[in-house]
């Protein structure tokens, strides 16, 4: 079995939060029973559109169904607590996630393949 799961760091600021988050390998449902209750945590008393997120998808591989609808969950509980979402990805489809979380999100969701251009993108006003 090959290693999944999360890693994640978090940084409050006077009127906002930074999160990086990390997926890598196939996701599953236990890797959301992890996350899920950090995540809603720290966005139950932050305002709407006041969190940026630096989601590295380098080594993301996919994931199990159910985690996918955990996904899913994520994204339809807390969506409007996001001000921008940087996804860092390599391949071609895992630029599709930028463009299904936008589904999702209130604040701006945009793909980079370069760590450096996405922090740059997240330090815009």
């Amino acid at each position: 079995m090959s290693t999944h799961g999360f890693s994640v760091g978090m940084e409050r600021g006077a009127d906002n939060l930074h999160i990086k988050l990390r997926a890598y390998g196939k996701l599953t449902h236990e890797d959301y029973e992890v996350i899920t209750p950090l995540l809603d945590a720290a966005l139950s008393n932050v305002p709407e559109e006041s969190v940026d997120v630096l989601m590295d998808i380098t080594e993301f591989e996919g994931w199990e169904l159910r985690a996918a609808w955990d996904d899913v969950q994520l994204a339809l509980a807390h969506g409007r607590h996001f001000r921008k979402i940087a996804i860092l990805g390599v391949d071609g489809w895992q630029s599709l996630t930028a463009a299904v979380a936008r589904w999702f999100v209130s604040g701006e969701v945009a793909f980079f393949t370069e760590r450096s251009a996405a922090l740059i993108w997240l330090k815009a006003q």
